[in-house]
């Protein structure tokens, strides 16, 4: 038996074509069908032109697009023989403003997807609350982030050498505030408890916020262990708390570049990417797993790649990155330069590559400037990885992940689980 359903509510919409089999998910093909060509607008234009355009590729991690874009163009700055040099000042900023996107689009999944998809699950309407919530707490992060990059969406504060911006004392205090009220909603509404009684207990069994609810409604279903894939990971973006690798068979191994592979997709307007000819999951349980984070580590153990860990690896996440938000701006000097390229250089030729993680996994910009003009512009976006439809030896992350599912519903969340965005995928 086929059965289709359009899945919306994922920043634009795609086809899901589940093959049933006695009962349960055999297979399932993944269509989008928009087209948005933002890697064809770029060509032949100038190359800082990236940093405005690329970041409207979407609409929820746009900050992430510029900041791969910005990263492409300094390594091909540096290629050339030009020297890049980023104050301390420069790269925390750059990494605040990225860890608040990122908590902010955890949020929305938290209250926009997670808990409403859970509840229709286990049929029971989903609280009026959650899309309050979702919009207080993300607004607030998002004020916190804006002080420093201008305007969100869509900013362009970062430029090749540093960043535009120079905030005062005065600015770094309120985007303090602004984290310890976020803070406070966590502990509250959604944790249950306070973020030092989290970070000691693992099984959060004192907890009595939104997250018992997710948990609860997870069970009901018996869906904690469904899920699993290939119990492979990968990660391109280096950070203070990220780190780069690829993770298979219990090992970490470094990562090449060069083993990264797109592939057109049939009757879809989507690429799925390869690395090294097999399929890989990015996003925040992968990043756990490079980082040998103790806590998803241990769950791990026992769950494997299932919906509850992933899940639990976006919350924990979530949280660690307001204590490491906090944590920049703590360190934070703001008599250092902001921006250490006085001059753009015109017409230069060379190649670049930029990698960051976004909030659902790992994004790469990779940049060919000819006398000054993008000749070449790539983008490869987390939810290619995750929703490759595979080779000819495996099924994709996504596919494998709901297959077994019981109901097209079932298999509806897992898909949502990684956090799906059809923009991105589409550019």
């Amino acid at each position: 038996m086929k059965i289709k359903q359009l899945i919306e509510k994922i920043e634009g919409e795609a086809e899901l074509e589940f093959d049933f089999q006695n009962g349960l998910v055999n297979d399932v093909n993944i269509i989008f069908p928009l087209y948005r060509g933002i890697e064809d607008i770029l060509r032949d234009r100038e190359a800082r032109d990236a940093l405005v355009i690329a970041p409207r590729v979407c609409g929820i991690c746009n900050h992430a697009h510029l900041i791969a874009g910005v990263r492409a163009i300094e390594d091909g700055l540096k290629k050339a023989g030009i020297n890049i040099n980023l104050t301390s000042k420069a790269i925390s900023l750059r990494e605040f403003t990225l860890s608040c996107e990122i908590i902010q689009s955890h949020i929305k999944w938290i209250y926009l997807v997670a808990l409403p998809q859970l509840s229709i699950l286990n049929r029971i309407k989903p609280l009026d609350s959650y899309l309050a919530k979702a919009s207080w707490s993300s607004n607030t992060v998002v004020k916190a982030m804006s002080i420093f990059s201008g305007q969100w969406p869509h900013n362009s504060y970062a430029i090749p050498g540093g960043v535009s911006c120079d905030p005062t004392y005065e600015e770094i205090i309120h985007a303090e505030t602004l984290l310890d009220e976020t803070i406070r909603f966590m502990e509250q509404e959604f944790l249950g408890i306070n973020i030092e009684a989290y970070m000691k207990n693992q099984e959060l069994s004192e907890s009595k916020g939104d997250i018992a609810t997710i948990w609860n409604l997870i069970n009901k279903q018996n869906i904690q262990s469904k899920g699993k894939s290939h119990n492979r990971f990968i990660a391109f973006g280096e950070h203070e708390i990220f780190k780069a690798g690829e993770y298979s068979q219990n090992r970490t191994n470094e990562i090449d570049t060069s083993l990264v592979k797109e592939h057109e997709q049939p009757n879809s307007k989507a690429k799925s990417v390869t690395y090294n000819s097999l399929c890989y999951e990015v996003g925040p349980l992968a990043r756990a797993m490079l980082a040998k984070n103790n806590r998803i580590m241990s769950l791990y153990n026992i769950h494997k790649d299932s919906n509850l860990i992933r899940i639990y690896a976006r919350i924990d996440e979530m949280i660690n990155l307001l204590l490491y938000a906090k944590k920049l701006l703590a360190n934070l000097h703001p008599k250092e330069l902001s921006c250490t390229l006085s001059k753009f250089p015109k017409g230069f030729s060379t190649k670049g590559i930029g990698a960051v993680e976004a909030a659902r996994g790992s994004l790469i910009h990779e940049t060919v400037i000819r006398d000054g003009k993008i000749e070449n512009y790539t983008i490869i976006t987390p939810t290619q990885w995750n929703l490759s439809p595979g080779t000819s030896k495996e099924s994709g992350i996504a596919i494998e992940a709901m297959k077994g599912s019981s109901s097209a519903e079932e298999a509806s969340f897992v898909f949502r689980i990684f956090d799906i965005c059809s923009a991105c995928t589409t550019h």
